[in-house]
């Protein structure tokens, strides 16, 4: 008797990691993990959000804001301070979004930026076609290496234009503009200034940008009946098959087993 109900457990158990497994939850756990340790954390007043998932904005209601690689920061009417590894510093004004890639860049797409960077930083900044970079010219080398020039931090901002063009400003330490292919566009020493046309940066203006707000009320609910990225039919599909495999397997085990009446097996319907 003991024997059988294990056997049961045990074929109900593969019958639903298969289903899972099918149905991509291996994705999702393997996704979790990736999320590792956070880069730092963030400190904003007045209206700020962060993606929750893609295309879904929430309120940033913690005083301390984990952020982690993938992470999506719209500022309102708000203003945030986010402390990375490293002791980097980043403050980020009213109307600006902003992303931190797996890959430890920062990416702009609108607004305005003010960084501090110790020279030790390896931080760069994403701004269209264009990087933003510390950075140090080895005497008689055209190289352009990303290492401060002394051992004082970097200071500057980066505005980028509802025309699409980016104002950058070096207030203290060296900065260098690179664009796709990795030229140097411009190496600002302190207190220099540059601006970049949209045609040279090729990011969409501003109010391209702010037009991605969040869902529609129908669009919520829809994602609101997802679970593991899997609609309600698609569950229903899957408990069903799970229910069908059960009685296939009640009904083995009570046509072969000897003597004594046994309880029918139950069947969610």
């Amino acid at each position: 008797m003991k024997r059988g109900f294990a056997l049961k457990v045990w074929v109900y158990f593969l019958c639903v990691s298969f289903l899972l497994l099918a149905s991509g939850f291996h994705t999702v756990v393997a996704e979790a993990g990736e999320m590792g340790r956070p880069l730092g954390g963030m400190v904003s007043t007045g209206e700020v959000k962060f993606e929750s998932r893609k295309g879904v904005w929430k309120n940033v209601e913690l005083s301390q804001f984990p952020i982690f690689p993938g992470t999506r920061i719209k500022t309102e009417k708000g203003v945030s301070l986010i402390n990375l590894e490293g002791n980097c510093q980043i403050e980020v004004g009213e109307n600006s979004l902003l992303s931190f890639d797996r890959s430890g860049q920062i990416q702009l797409t609108e607004g305005t930026i003010d960084f501090r960077l110790p020279p030790t930083a390896k931080l760069s900044f994403k701004v269209g076609d264009l990087t933003v970079i510390q950075w140090k010219s080895a005497q008689g080398s055209p190289n352009i290496l990303a290492v401060s020039a002394t051992n004082e931090a970097t200071i500057g901002s980066i505005s980028l234009h509802s025309n699409g063009a980016v104002t950058v400003k070096n207030l203290r330490g060296n900065l260098s503009v690179l664009n796709k292919e990795q030229v140097v566009l411009a190496a600002l020493s302190s207190k220099d200034t540059v601006t970049l046309p949209s045609v040279t940066v090729k990011a969409p203006p501003n109010v391209m940008v702010a037009q991605a707000g969040d869902k529609t009320s129908d669009q919520e609910s829809d994602e609101s009946r997802k679970f593991l990225g899997i609609g309600t039919w698609g569950w229903v599909a899957i408990l069903g098959g799970v229910a069908v495999v059960g009685v296939a397997v009640g009904l083995a085990a009570g046509g072969g087993g000897g003597g004594g009446s046994r309880a029918p097996v139950p069947v969610c319907r």
